[in-house]
């Protein structure tokens, strides 16, 4: 009797418990999605007025496609990040929409790749060309802005700013004294004598080959900024760099305008007059300055993109390569994906814009192989390759009918490696931890990390790289018509820039994205066409969820490690990887 009692008020009190947990998973759900909906729809449709100013601001993160925001960002009312398309597709909208009178592009720090950047210039560039006005206003230009916003008309920078151009640099952090002093080698197999993302873990400094690509990559891509600066500024390539060896932005802001750095100095509430003086509006009047979104918001007429029985494909392939995981290119996902627009009887066209210096040399195959099923069907693929496509990022790309890559891109890397840590001093010596076996055969424990590769055990993972490397030169050979010795000679794991990439025949056009997408609908005979964005931007309450552990999680890591944040994340990366990696080295150009 009394059990039964127990078991029955246990039974109401399990069911109140199963209740309440609905109740509150119930709320938040419809919490989160109120928010993210009341986030998305903040903006109501924009009425653009006649003698509008589209407001270019370049602020915070660029990023190449739209995201779901995650709870933390909404809770916090974290800013969405700009969108590359987005900004490009507005400008492009403005050229011929005449209640657009110019732009005013606002420098403010934004965070971007010199790829991104210069589509976004390229874009600027042709509204000008339309006839119509740009000026720009920092209080202090970065480099990367003002290379941006050096197509505009006019720049102006506050009385008291800078302008910090200076040159490229390639930083490099190397971590061996690091894990010498831990204990722990880097056994490395690779092939490839350029192939250098593994060297800031067996070296304490760069190899002459990697210093001699780095050098060559980045003369070239400052060649073609200051190239651009130049015929913009009316300032000769000698000049810029005079100004960049002076460490310009030391230099006063009254004498930049005598250099033509700028056309003049004025600060943030003079800029709004003098915008409505070139508007026609007088000083009591309200500046019709509209922003991007907008702007989009009304429904501008972006050229070509109105009939929708032409659909083209654009799949985003943006960050590492993955075999699965919810962030970056992820071959469970991305794979499937493509095979359903293979079978996809409304679409027959797709480009596939790569930013990733690859990962996984086994998930870049899945997804090579995804491409090639698409093209079996009869459908076009061409690639636009962002800041950076290569390594995986090009293994993905190279069976594209064309390649479209912006001058700045940094591409090639094709180089297989692997690394495997043996942690033995850093257990026995470090910790005192001794770790034994028993197998019953002669490699059933290789490879681990508590004992170094055997010879024999380093010339096998040592062939299986180079069936690697074979492998990834035959798909690159075939998908640009070429031997694979000639793929080989450019190969050897070398990064390039998009105009050498060019000339040796791993990019057949320069150009940016829309030019990419404008010459498929050419080859297709598409006068209109839309297109359609892949992967979803629209994650799942439990996504979101996951997201926001992941996020938390990492902000009290960076809390608690500070400085020595990047090395555990630089670790972690490496303990994450497969063991045949087909990536470049993260490369940061400041």
């Amino acid at each position: 009797m009394l059990k039964r009692y127990f078991i029955s008020m246990l039974g109401a009190l399990t069911a109140i418990w199963i209740s309440a947990m609905l109740i509150i998973v119930l709320g938040m759900t419809f919490a989160i999605s109120s928010l993210i909906k009341s986030f998305d729809s903040s903006k109501p449709i924009t009425k653009v007025e006649k003698n509008s100013v589209l407001y270019v601001n370049l602020s915070g993160i660029i990023e190449e496609k739209s995201s779901t925001p995650n709870i933390y960002d909404i809770i916090n009312e974290k800013p969405r990040p700009d969108v590359l398309s987005d900004i490009i597709d507005a400008i492009d909208a403005a050229r011929s929409d005449r209640k657009i009178a110019g732009i005013y592009v606002n420098c403010e720090g934004s965070s971007a790749g010199i790829a991104s950047r210069e589509s976004i210039r390229k874009a600027l560039d042709n509204f000008r060309k339309s006839g119509k006005w740009i000026v720009s206003y920092a209080d202090t230009y970065s480099q990367g802005d003002y290379y941006t916003a050096s197509v505009a008309d006019e720049m102006y920078l506050n009385p008291i700013g800078e302008v910090d151009l200076r040159g490229l640099v390639s930083a490099v952090p190397f971590f061996k004294g690091l894990l010498d002093k831990m204990g722990v080698e880097m056994q490395v197999v690779k092939v490839g004598t350029f192939k250098s993302a593994v060297e800031p873990f067996i070296l304490t400094h760069m190899s002459e080959a990697n210093r001699l690509q780095t050098n060559t990559y980045l003369d070239n891509i400052w060649k073609k900024i200051t190239e651009d600066i130049s015929k913009s500024r009316g300032i000769s390539p000698e000049s810029l760099n005079q100004f960049a060896d002076s460490m310009g932005a030391l230099i006063p802001a009254e004498q930049l305008a005598d250099l033509k750095i700028v056309d003049g100095l004025k600060y943030a509430n003079e800029m709004e007059k003098y915008l409505k003086g070139k508007t026609g509006k007088s000083d009591d009047d309200d500046l019709n300055l509209i922003a991007i979104d907008n702007y989009l918001s009304s429904n501008p007429d972006i050229p070509n993109r109105k009939d929708a029985k032409n659909k083209i494909a654009v799949y985003y392939a943006c960050g590492d390569i993955t075999e699965n995981g919810t962030e970056g290119i992820a071959s469970d996902r991305v794979a499937p994906d493509i095979l359903d627009l293979a079978e996809d009887d409304d679409i027959d066209a797709m480009v596939l814009r790569v930013n990733s210096g690859g990962g996984s040399a086994f998930a870049s195959e899945q997804i090579w192989h995804a491409i090639e099923v698409f093209k079996d069907k009869g459908k076009t693929v061409y690639v636009s390759m962002g800041d950076v496509a290569a390594s995986g990022g090009y293994y993905i790309s190279c069976g594209a009918e064309k390649i479209y890559a912006e001058p700045t891109t940094l591409t090639g890397s094709i180089g297989i490696f692997g690394l495997i840590p043996c942690a033995k001093g850093l257990m026995n010596e470090k910790l005192g931890v001794n770790v034994d076996f028993v197998q019953t055969n002669a490699n059933s424990s290789a490879p681990n990390i508590y004992e170094p590769m055997t010879p024999y055990q380093h010339a096998r993972m040592q062939k299986m790289v180079e069936r690697g490397y074979d492998l990834f030169t035959r798909r690159c050979a075939d998908g640009r018509h070429m031997s694979q010795d000639s793929i080989k000679a450019i190969a050897e794991g070398r990064v390039w820039d998009g105009m050498t990439a060019q000339k040796i025949g791993l990019v057949d056009e320069l150009g940016s994205l829309n030019d990419a997408i404008n010459a498929l609908a050419k080859a297709k005979g598409y006068g209109k066409y839309q297109i359609v964005n892949y992967p979803s931007t629209k994650d799942s309450f439990l996504d979101m969820l996951m997201k926001l552990d992941s996020q938390m999680k990492t902000k009290a890591i960076k809390e608690e490690l500070g400085i020595h944040y990047p090395i555990y994340q630089r670790l972690k990366e490496i303990q994450q990887m497969d063991p045949v990696q087909a990536r470049m080295e993260s490369v940061i150009i400041d």
